[in-house]
Formats: C-alpha cells, structure tokens, sequence
C-alpha cells in the first residue's frame, strides 16, 4: 500500500469517527427532546400544530435556500438554516425545534450520501438545541419584549448557534478537504461573518413582525430573496477573484528554467488552484509522468503509473494558444463526480497554455545547457580517448603551480609510444585508434587519485603528477605508467606490442606550465636518442639554454687558463664518523661570471670536443688531493663522476691508469662515479673500456640511484661496488613513506648483492641515526661538511672531531658497543673488491 493510500484511509477514519461522534451525542438530545415531549402537553391547538409544520417547512427551505462552494470533489454550502432554527426556538419550545430541524434538514438532505445526510442532521439538532436551550437560561419572552430587548437577548443565541455551527462544521471539511483547520477557518471569514450579521438581523426583524402582524411575514421571503442573491454573487466574485489571483501566482511561480521545479510547481499548485485531489502531468518527450497534490509529489517516472485517485478525471492538454504545439497531458481527478464551471474550464485552459509554454522553455534550456556541457566537455578532452587535452592539461597546470607550495612537489610524465606509425601505415588508422583507445585505458588506470592524464596529440601522452613529497619520486611513477604499456595489446586477435619512451620534468622556479613541458618534451627525447625507456630532465643536457650556449666560447680559454678547480666533500662512515673518502666536484671559476656550476658547463664541454682534456684536468687536481691525504697520513679514497661520453672513448682507460702511475696512487683509492644516463645501446663498448679499469682495481659506483630505470639495468651489465643513494631521497625519508621505501629497497638490493651504499645529502642527525639503523654504512652531506678545497679538508682531517683526527662527527655508540652493519667480502664473477674503503 502506498504512503498516500495510507494517508488516505487515516483521514477517512478520522472523518468518520469524527462525524460519529457528532451523530451520537445528537442521538442523545434528540431522545432526550422525544422525552420532554412525552412528559409535557402536546400542541394545544391546530394552530400550534400549523407553527410546528411551518418551523419544519422553513428549515428545510433555509436548507436549499443556499451558496455553492467547491472544495475538491465535495461541494460545501452557506446556508440561511441556522437563521431559520433560531427563529424556531424563539417561538416554539426548544425540544419541538429540535424535532422539526431533524426533520427538515433530512427532508433537504434525502439525496445526500448517508454519511453526509448523518452528520447535517446531527450538526443542526445541536445547534437547535444549544441556541434554545440559550434562550431559556436568559428566560426568553419574546411577545412581551420591546424590540432592543429582544435583539440583545437573541444575539446571544443566534452567537451559540453560529458558534456550534462553526466548531462542528470546519473541522469535518478540514478533514475532507484535506487543509488545515486554522486555514479553512480563515478562508472567507470576512464573507462568512458578514452573512451570519445580515442572516441575524432577518431573524430580529421577522420576530418583530410577528409581534406585530403576522400578517406582515408574508413581506420576509422577497426580502431573504434578495439578500440571498446578494450574498451568493458576493461569494461568487470574491471566489472567481481568490482563483485569478491564485493563477497570476501560479504562472509566476512556473517562470523557472528547471524542468522538475516546473513539474513540481505546476501540480502542487494546480492541486490548490482547482482543488484536486491529485494533479497529474504526462509528457510526450521521454514519456515522463508527475503526480502529486496540494504540497506534495507522489509519483514521477514513466509514464503508465498507478493514480491513487480514482473518480472523475478532467483533462486538458498542453498545447499553445495556436495549438501547434503539444507538449503532453494536464490531467485534474477528484474522488467524486465533479463538473467544473465555465470559469474554472477557462482557467484550466489558461493554465494549461502557461504550463506549455513553462515545459518547453524549461525543455529548451536543457537543451542549451546539455549543448553548452558538451562544447565545454569536447574543448577540455580528446575525442577519441576520452582524456583531457592540452588545454586542460595547460589550464590544470597552471592552475597548480600557482598552488604548489601548499600541496607538494608538481612533475609532468611525457610518454611517447615508439614507431606507432607503423602500427597505422600496416593495420590501418583503424586499429591504431584501437591502440590509442587502450593506451589511454592503462594510462588512466596506472594514474593515482589526482594525477591528471592526457593526451596532447597523436601518440604522444602526458600525466600530471600533482602533490609528490620529492621530485625523485616522479620516476618511479613514470615507471608504473610506463609498465602498464608492457604488455602486448590485444587486436582483433593479435597481440601487439608498443614500447614508449618517457621524460619527466619537475615544476620549474620560473616559466610555469609551458616551460614544464617543454622540460618534459626535452627529456622524452633524450631518451629517445639515448635508447633509454624514461629520461628525467637535468638542465645540463638542455641545449636550449643560451647561458650555456655563450660560455661554450669560453671553454678552451678556461681549460688552458686553468679555470676549473675541484672542491671535495668528505664520504663519512656513519657510525664512527671517521672520513672514508670525497667526492671530487668540478667549478669553474669564470673570471666574468664568478663560480659556475657543471650542470651549466658540462654539455657545452661534451660538445666541443675539449672533454678529454677538462677530464684529464679534473682528475689530475682530484688525485694531486689524494695523494697529499695519504702522505699527510689519511688512506681516503677519491670518488670522481665520469661524463658517459668520456666511456665510449677506448683512449679513456689507459689515460686514468697513466695519472694514478703518475701520482703513486692505488688503484682502489680511486672510485669512478657512473650517472644512470649511459647509453645504453652502446654498453658492449662502455664494458670494454669500464673492464680494463677493473681489472686495473678501479673501484665503481652508481651515482643518483633510485633516480632512474635504467639503474637494475645497468646493474646486470655493469657490477658495480657500490651505490649512492640520491639526496631527494634521504631529504625527505623522514616524510615520505615512498622515499623511506626506495631507500630501503636500495639498501636491501645493496646487501644482497654484496654492494657498499652511500647516502648523499646527510643534514641531520636523525637522518644520520635513521640510515644507519636501516644498515647504511656511509654518507655524505652538510651536516658532516659542504664541500671544500683539498688543503681547507686536510685541515679538518687533522684538526678531527671529539680528538679523533681523521673524523668530522661524534660516534654514534662507544667503541665496541656497535655492529657494523657494511655487507660482507665476496668475490664476485668478475674478480672485484665491493668494499668502501675503510
């Protein structure tokens, strides 16, 4: 059963318990006026009998003499009967009137349904009683009354009748009408307070008459007559202007573009304009019905739904004044038979034509903003993947680079799929949108929450990594998105394999999204040209920058000058403190620009041809340092980083060996440093000149580690000793629970493989405890030194810490309470020592 069928039956039961209650207590005086007649004399002469049939006559005449009001399917009557009963009890005794009332408003009411006929007769036996029964508590007279007298002691009855009549009679058509008791009692009341005053003022001067003459009552009906007509094209008007003014609101309240406000609007309030039991409208486009009542929605779907209502219904249809347009149905039911007058049918047929035109303006706007979603939806995203496009991409990335500071560390992933137009020149456009449509699948599901993916043209893809906690995690990103293309693509059958090349790029300082990409775009093609899967931007290897490309002239000045000057930051062995090595970093000291950073430098030298040299001058200074530790009495070992071009050259090998003679130093005490930039497609002759200098004892480190994919690669190809963890990491390993996983899976790889781990950028204690906790032997940062010259680093090697020359930094535990944790001795398949030296 449906809430409202609920609501329905509940009013239905109250209405009758209601109506019952006014039926029984009416019983009761009826029996008790039955039994005042038996006990007293009856009428004493025909003309009293003559009185008592008039008195029953006249009310039932005030009954039918009586103005219409429609509340939904009911229509409710103002009627002159509580004038007529008043006049009865006036002049006849109060339980004969109570008898004739019950007999006149049955005789007026016989067509009437039974409850209906049940409760009218109850309502006017009490009212009959009450105003009588009034009248004989004020010891009432009326022959031997002046008129004043009569009209003060008359109003107090005609008051109790009214007021009966009022209290017995509204809270049944509240219920019926299904409104408020307090709003039915407001509505019309001016009306209804001006009938009862004209209606009292008849009943005074028909007394009078009767004191008079009763030959002068037969002047009362014209006059009743009259007022009647009055009072009824009273009602009538205040009515019909009560229902224009409640359709000029109901039209305003339907200007709204929102097609369910429409809807929902229209049948509320035509439910009060007409005073349905329930409204329904039915559209034509999309099939779309809404029912409802005054102030409540009960049905909105498709069309075909059950009505709770079932009765009369009065439809009317949704269509224009010219009628060329039909939008659907307005349909009016009413549980009763109802016949709707010619100002309500032109009321309807106004309503229905503002509702039209309500419904297709509402329909129209849809339309435009569906239209408008779509333009906006289509100038952000690709059409065929789905993903957004460069100018969201652009619009997005700007938009948070302007908050980066509050959400972290913003990159760009560039992904470019390799040798995709042979996929489309062999199987056709076709199957490469196939392709792209898949591509674009993986990509969004590899992204995480917040990452934006793109596609910016052709096979070329973009995602914008938003909120990292350091930029070297942008790599390992790149490496799951980069992974989720790996498998081969399925196509109408085939499988398909596609190899893709990425760079990675963080936010820059200065140029916003537009340098961002750029950044990105030169990375993609470094790998490219490397045969490198992902590549990540360093500005060294930006052949757009103009600052690099002026100092290039420079360069054989400086070489020749002796520009370049190496500074060292010491390797520290973290639990003891003691220096254990330094890592040589080349300047140059340009006598315009000041101090230079290789990072600005050091493309511009692998590109004009002076990179033997400026190697052979690095080194030279780096191992001149060594030596002076090792005759000043510290045995610490040099780490120098090798360009990957100086190891495509097989000259290169025999010239290191030539300087480590020259000065009398070890081969072990000189670690070459190996970035995870080397070409890749050309490691058969990186091992050949790398495999002399092992063989020679030169110790290799991989430097950045964790900073590229290309590391376990290299790793397979090339056995180093050891591993340096990149500074990003460390910096934020307290943090990020990415960079304290990289760092310990790093150090994980390093035990298992027998490999010494060094950790760049040591600033804190904690940091300092936490490595070595992890079973990370050795660091380098600013909190052991910055880096320095050789002689202003021999000095603090002699000057020490806590009295122990030789280390910049307390222990960590007193001598002999620590285990050191470095990896154990093995001899590896290629015959090398893994060890830093102690």
């Amino acid at each position: 059963m449906t809430l409202s069928r609920r609501h329905e039956n509940e009013t239905d039961r109250q209405l009758r318990l209601l109506v019952g209650l006014v039926v029984v207590v009416a019983m009761f005086v009826t029996a008790d006026s039955l039994r005042l007649i038996l006990t007293s004399a009856t009428p004493a002469s025909g003309y009293d009998v003559a009185t008592l049939m008039m008195l029953a006559f006249m009310i039932a005449v005030g009954h039918f003499v009586k103005a219409p009001i429609r509340i939904r399917s009911t229509t409710h009557w103002i009627s002159w009967t509580e004038t007529s009963i008043v006049i009865g009890v006036a002049i006849a005794p109060t339980a004969w009137v109570v008898l004739c009332s019950a007999l006149g408003i049955a005789i007026a009411s016989v067509r009437l349904p039974p409850m209906k006929l049940a409760f009218g007769v109850g309502k006017n036996i009490l009212v009959a009683w009450g105003a009588g029964w009034t009248l004989a508590l004020l010891h009432w007279t009326w022959q031997a009354m002046d008129p004043l007298h009569l009209a003060g002691l008359l109003s107090v009855a005609y008051f109790v009748a009214v007021l009966l009549d009022e209290v017995l009679a509204i809270p049944v058509i509240a219920l019926a009408s299904g409104t408020r008791i307090s709003r039915q009692f407001l509505s019309n009341l001016d009306l209804r307070l001006a009938g009862y005053a004209v209606r009292f003022v008849v009943a005074v001067c028909t007394l009078v008459i009767l004191q008079a003459d009763p030959r002068l009552l037969l002047a009362v009906p014209p006059l009743v007559l009259s007022l009647h007509l009055a009072y009824s094209t009273r009602i009538r008007t205040r009515t019909e202007q009560q229902a224009w003014q409640r359709l000029a609101r109901t039209t305003d309240a339907l200007n709204v573009v929102d097609l369910d406000k429409v809807l929902t609007t229209a049948v509320t309030q035509a439910a009060e304009l007409f005073s349905a039991d329930e409204v329904e409208i039915e559209l034509r486009d999309g099939g779309r019905t809404v029912c409802g009542g005054t102030g409540t929605i009960t049905y909105d779907g498709p069309a075909g739904g059950a009505t709770a209502v079932a009765g009369t219904v009065v439809p009317a249809a949704l269509e224009g004044h010219d009628r060329a347009v039909d939008v659907g149905v307005l349909r009016l039911r009413f549980r009763g038979p109802v016949q709707l007058s010619e100002r309500e049918q032109y009321t309807l047929r106004t309503f229905a034509s503002a509702l039209c035109t309500a419904v297709r303006n509402a329909q129209a706007y849809a339309e435009l903003a569906r239209v408008a979603d779509e333009h906006a939806y289509a100038a952000t995203h690709d059409a065929l993947t789905g993903l957004a496009n460069r100018r969201q991409l652009l619009d997005r990335g700007t938009e948070q680079l302007g908050a980066r500071h509050a959400d972290g560390v913003t990159a760009l992933v560039l992904i470019d799929l390799n040798h995709f137009k042979e996929v489309n020149d062999t199987l056709g456009h076709a199957a490469g949108d196939q392709v792209l449509m898949q591509v674009a699948d993986r990509l969004r599901g590899a992204a995480q929450d917040g990452d934006l993916v793109a596609r910016l043209g052709g096979d070329e893809f973009a995602v914008l990594l938003r909120g990292l906690p350091a930029p070297a995690v942008a790599a390992h990103r790149a490496e799951t998105l980069l992974s989720a293309l790996h498998e081969p693509f399925e196509l109408d059958g085939m499988r398909i394999s596609v190899e893709a090349s990425g760079g990675i790029a963080a936010a820059p300082a200065t140029g916003g999204m537009a340098e961002l990409l750029r950044r990105a775009d030169v990375a993609m093609y470094q790998a490219k040209r490397a045969g490198q899967r992902i590549s990540t931007y360093a500005p060294a290897r930006d052949t757009a920058d103009l600052g690099r490309l002026t100092l290039g002239g420079d360069l054989p000045r400086a070489v020749a000058d002796h520009e370049f000057t190496v500074n060292f930051q010491p390797i520290v062995d973290l639990g003891t403190g003691v220096v254990t090595g330094a890592e040589a970093l080349a300047r140059w000291h340009h006598p315009t620009h000041g101090m230079i950073d290789p990072l600005r430098f050091l493309e511009a030298v692998e590109r004009s041809g002076l990179l033997p040299a400026f190697a052979e001058a690095i080194l030279d200074q780096a191992l001149i340092a060594a030596s002076g530790w090792r005759d000043a009495g510290f045995d610490v070992s040099v780490a120098v980083n090798v360009s990957p071009r100086s190891l495509l050259d097989a000259r290169f090998p025999g010239s290191v060996l030539a300087r480590l003679r020259a000065h009398d130093l070890p081969s072990e005490r000189l670690v070459l440093e190996l970035t995870e930039t080397l070409t890749l497609s050309q490691l058969d002759v990186v091992d050949r000149v790398l495999s002399r200098l092992r063989d020679e004892g030169v110790r290799l480190a991989l430097d950045d580690f964790g900073t590229g994919y290309s590391s376990l690669s290299l790793l397979s190809r090339i056995p180093v000793h050891e591993l340096k963890i990149d500074r990003s990491f460390v910096t934020t390993m307290e943090t990020s629970a990415e960079a304290a996983a990289v760092i310990r899976s790093t150090l994980d790889l390093g035990r298992s493989l027998n490999l010494a781990v060094v950790a760049e950028g040591v600033e804190s204690e904690p940091q300092r405890r936490a490595l070595w906790e992890l079973g990370c032997t050795a660091g380098q940062g600013h909190l052991f030194a910055r880096p320095m010259p050789a002689g202003t680093l021999l000095a603090a090697l002699k000057r020490g810490s806590g009295g122990s020359p030789g280390a910049l930094a307390p222990p960590l535990h007193d001598a002999g309470a620590v285990i050191r944790l470095a990896p154990t001795r093995r001899q590896g398949t290629r015959g090398r020592d893994r060890h830093l030296p102690a």
